[in-house]
């Protein structure tokens, strides 16, 4: 037996469970590289959600081994024009539509190295119709790398700074205590994250136990700096440092999206002085 890792094919997309895509495309992978291990990152991306692709892929991959292959699949172009990738990174490859799904995850990973189109018809299947590039077209440049496959032989070079850059938006910090910023994420249970790093708040003299004024749209809420979700009294919005390090509005054991009205992508201005 090999003393070699077991090769790791991280997989995000937007398929959902209900159909067999995902399924079908681990399958492809691993008829083309038995031993590699096909690691589920989230199938649960709204339907053509790039912009919330991105950021789950940030979220992710600086907990991935080193060496794996980043498999994202979130397309609306498909059948278009637009490129399939493979992009080299100092610790990986990542492998997907050259839409802006990947280039935020690139960026934080080092940059590109090199990147290759994916053309080389030799290393994908063939395809009854255009529209499931994942399964004819990315999945078997994934098990092709994982069984060895170098990624120069899955198609032709291409400029590393011709690649879509990402749509993440940064938050602005004002004069008076203002920052604007935006929601990235809505989790499952509810808890809302900011694009907006707690230092910012830190360099207004802000810290745990202090109050914040939120604006959403043309609502306005309170919300204290608190440590934990049950250091919230019944009802109350806080802001905690999420697990990655980024400011969230959240409640105890309810929902904060659905109690002020709040989806990804949302404007939302933090007031470190509360107006009058």
């Amino acid at each position: 037996m090999s003393s070699d890792p077991a090769p790791v094919v991280a997989f995000l997309s937007d398929y959902g469970r209900t159909d067999e895509f995902a399924g079908v495309c681990e399958g492809v992978i691993t008829s083309l590289a038995p031993r590699a291990r096909v690691v589920h990152l989230t199938h649960d991306i709204e339907p053509h959600g790039v912009r919330a692709g991105a950021l789950a892929l940030v979220r992710s991959v600086q907990y991935l081994p080193d060496r794996s292959i980043v498999l994202a699949v979130v397309d609306p172009g498909v059948a278009t024009d637009r490129r399939l990738v493979g992009v080299e990174v100092e610790r990986g490859t990542f492998l997907g539509p050259d839409n802006g799904l990947l280039a935020p995850a690139v960026a934080m990973a080092g940059g590109a190295q090199s990147v290759v189109s994916l053309t080389n018809t030799e290393y994908q299947l063939e395809a009854p119709g255009a529209t499931f590039a994942g399964r004819d077209v990315l999945a078997p440049a994934a098990g092709h790398l994982a069984a060895g496959v170098a990624l120069e032989e899955l198609g032709e070079a291409v400029d590393p700074s011709s690649l879509v850059p990402g749509l993440v938006s940064l938050p602005s910090v004002e004069e008076g205590g203002v920052i604007q910023g935006e929601v990235w994420w809505v989790d499952r249970f509810g808890n809302c994250q900011l694009n907006v790093d707690p230092d910012e708040l830190a360099t207004f003299g802000v810290g745990l136990g202090d109050d914040l004024e939120v604006h959403v749209g043309d609502r306005i809420r309170r919300a204290r700096w608190v440590g934990a979700y049950a250091e919230a009294k019944p009802s109350e919005l806080v802001v905690v440092v999420d697990s990655y390090g980024l400011l969230s509005l959240a409640m105890d054991r309810r929902s904060a999206a659905e109690e002020c009205e709040i989806a990804a992508g949302a404007a939302v201005t933090v007031h470190v002085s509360p107006t009058t």
